[in-house]
């Protein structure tokens, strides 16, 4: 007969080599499930206009302002008192004029135009839950991260349309969704999106696909189907998420989505973005391989906002 002390201190001893267990065969299964990927980019300094200036040893002619040097001075063809071109009270009326013109071009370069401090930029979230039959959108999006040049607007607004398009003609997968959106300034909007971006990120457990401003990465021996997949849980979700940082007024009213309906009208308005408002974007998915998906625990653990439709 074993001791009873001997037996009490056994369980601690048992419960530690099941956790290493499950540390050493469990997780790396686990892992391999959550495998994501992702495709975008975009850059906020790319978007904020520069005020361009003659190089030092240049001059050029205006002619408002007259001949100018690289010292940014300017001259101005008359001048007040006996003998100038101008005098008295319409040569000041025209002073004020070319002035004010001359305060209207400055004004317009340094920081007040179309990505200017003060301009509204809409940081907006799409993330979607499919079922685990959705397997072309995954095939889709892989393709996107191996294929797409994600260095110019032009190329991220082709992948931007092109998720948008994948989600749009398969609405039969289409069981949750999460929304959000904020309407900031630009001199606030990189750190919100880049903030936003990280956390969404943070979810997922590795980028198998990766597809950055250029710069691409695949990871594929650790992802392989497990010899022993046919013996675990059934998985049955997919997760999509779309992130985007968009000049103007075209998503500020965007209400929140609620159903098949609000997430159609959404993903139309996000397709409809113009090449000159996008300032940035990011998708991301898990699983990024078609032979996994998430149970509904996974998603709910990982993605708490998700709403039914």
């Amino acid at each position: 007969m074993l001791n009873k002390n001997f037996l009490r201190g056994l369980k601690p001893l048992l419960a530690i080599c099941l956790i290493v267990v499950f540390l050493l065969v469990g997780a790396p299964s686990a892992h391999a499930k959550r495998g994501g990927g992702r495709v975008g980019g975009g850059s906020f300094s790319r978007s904020r206009p520069s005020l361009s200036r003659p190089s030092s040893g240049s001059r050029s002619y205006n002619p408002v302002y007259g001949n100018w040097g690289g010292g940014g001075f300017f001259f101005v063809p008359f001048f007040f008192g006996g003998g100038s071109l101008f005098s008295g009270l319409f040569g000041l009326l025209v002073l004020v004029v070319i002035a004010s013109v001359i305060l209207s071009a400055f004004r317009g370069s340094s920081g007040e135009g179309i990505t200017g401090d003060n301009t509204r930029v809409t940081i907006a979230k799409i993330q979607v839950g499919l079922l685990a039959g959705a397997k072309q959108i995954q095939q889709d999006l892989t393709r996107l991260a191996m294929e797409a040049d994600t260095t110019s607007n032009r190329d991220l607004l082709m992948v931007l349309r092109e998720t948008v398009l994948s989600l749009l003609r398969h609405p039969e997968y289409w069981v949750y969704v999460s929304s959000a959106k904020e309407v900031t300034t630009f001199a606030l909007a990189e750190q919100k999106y880049e903030s936003l971006v990280m956390s969404e990120r943070l979810k997922l457990s590795d980028e198998v696909v990766s597809n950055q401003r250029g710069r691409r990465s695949q990871k594929t021996d650790r992802y392989l189907p497990s010899p022993h997949s046919e013996l675990e849980d059934p998985s049955e979700y997919i997760v999509v998420t779309i992130l985007a940082a968009i000049t103007g007024d075209s998503l500020a009213n965007l209400p929140p989505i609620r159903s098949s309906a609000d997430l159609k009208q959404a993903l139309a308005k996000l397709g409809g973005t113009a090449e000159d408002q996008l300032i940035a974007v990011e998708v991301l998915w898990e699983p990024q391989g078609e032979t996994y998906t998430l149970s509904a625990d996974e998603m709910l653990a990982y993605y708490p906002d998700l709403v039914r439709i």
